[in-house]
């Protein structure tokens, strides 16, 4: 199964789950309805920032470099659609059960705008995360001297052979012609006798 799926139904499962605890919770005690919704809100986002945290920590350590790194941006951003859309409409399935109340908004509300919302609550809070753990690595990795210390536009330079850029041999050895040119012109000029042109008037 490919990781961003895996992420996207974890993440749902969660959302659905807490949104559960929520109704129940707010049937017990209808007076803290707005405190629970936050604490709800709350988890969700620090599931998703752990879950996004791990993933930069063990990407920069494997990866040392940051252009050789995984794009886990578009791998959140597949995960955070799928969970939106999933816990959306997972939420108003479950809430057709009566001892369930997840939601009291319809299937278009929720997989739109509920969906919406479900995104950005995963994507938001991972990217952040990721972008903390890589940082935290490459500090450490810096302290430790495991970093790598070549720059990225001289380690991945090649050296590039004479005769690569050419057409033809014909071609290399007139560039070659004109360069041994160039290189003999800077050789010291010989120096002639003076002329004497009084001697040559009479």
């Amino acid at each position: 199964m490919n990781a961003w799926l895996v992420r996207g139904l974890g993440m749902a499962l969660i959302h659905v789950v807490f949104r559960a605890l929520l109704g129940a919770a707010i049937a017990q005690w209808p007076l803290q309805g707005s405190t629970l919704r936050w604490l709800s809100l709350l988890i969700v986002i620090v599931f998703a920032a752990i879950w996004g945290g791990i993933d930069g920590i063990r990407d920069r350590r494997n990866f040392p470099e940051p252009e050789d790194g995984a794009d886990l941006t578009m791998l959140w951003l597949k995960a955070a659609l799928v969970g939106g859309f999933v816990a959306g409409a997972a939420s108003w399935a479950l809430s057709l059960v009566p001892s369930l109340e997840l939601t009291q908004q319809g299937l278009f509300f929720e997989v739109t705008s509920g969906a919406a919302f479900t995104i950005l609550l995963i994507f938001v809070p991972a990217m952040i995360a990721i972008t903390v753990g890589r940082f935290f690595v490459s500090r450490e990795q810096r302290k430790n001297g495991t970093a790598p210390q070549t720059p990225t536009h001289e380690r991945h330079r090649e050296p590039v052979p004479v005769s690569e850029g050419y057409d033809s041999p014909t071609e290399q050895h007139a560039y070659s012609g004109v360069a041994m040119s160039v290189e003999e012109s800077d050789a010291d000029t010989a120096v002639f006798p003076a002329i004497d042109l009084g001697k040559r008037e009479q």
